[in-house]
């Protein structure tokens, strides 16, 4: 078996200090900010960055142990179980999660963002810039959240993950 390592490049800081009760999407935590402390060693990688209006934050579920996820999941959205890669579920194989939010400020070592729906002091593993037409240029489908996105009562988590 192939094994990778990664380290941080950074760690996000949220108000989000518990998963229940943190937006389960960006989208739906515009109103939330956060920042994103780099490392001193990859400052420099930030250099022409504060030209996007939003980035892609990669990062890690660390509060979830590796294996204790499941293949078969109640998402947030659906009462159903669902195959947990038909989701953004947190519980993973492999615990990595993304987000794109949109940049408000940065400063030295510091990205200030909003959409901020991820728990303090996660790790980042990479930034990229966010660009529409790499990223979005196609019609999409779905799948089964269709006709879930606009319930409003689960815009947080609760205790599932």
């Amino acid at each position: 078996m192939v094994k990778f390592t990664f380290k941080p490049v950074g760690f996000i800081k949220t108000q989000n200090r518990e998963p229940n009760g943190t937006p389960i999407q960006a989208a739906y935590a515009r109103d939330c900010t956060g920042k994103a402390e780099i490392l001193p060693e990859y400052i420099p990688g930030l250099k022409d960055l504060e030209g996007f209006s939003h980035i892609i934050l990669i990062y890690v579920f660390d509060r979830y142990r590796p294996g204790e996820y499941k293949l078969h999941v109640k998402p947030y959205l659906d009462n159903k179980k669902r195959g947990v890669f038909a989701t953004r579920a947190p519980k993973r194989p492999n615990n990595i999660g993304f987000s794109i939010v949109k940049v408000d400020q940065i400063k030295n070592n510091m990205i200030f963002f909003s959409g901020a729906d991820m728990l303090d002091n996660t790790p980042i593993l990479d930034i990229k810039p966010y660009v529409p037409e790499f990223d979005n240029d196609e019609k999409f489908r779905i799948g089964w959240l269709e006709g879930k996105i606009d319930l409003s009562e689960k815009k947080k988590a609760d205790e599932r993950f």
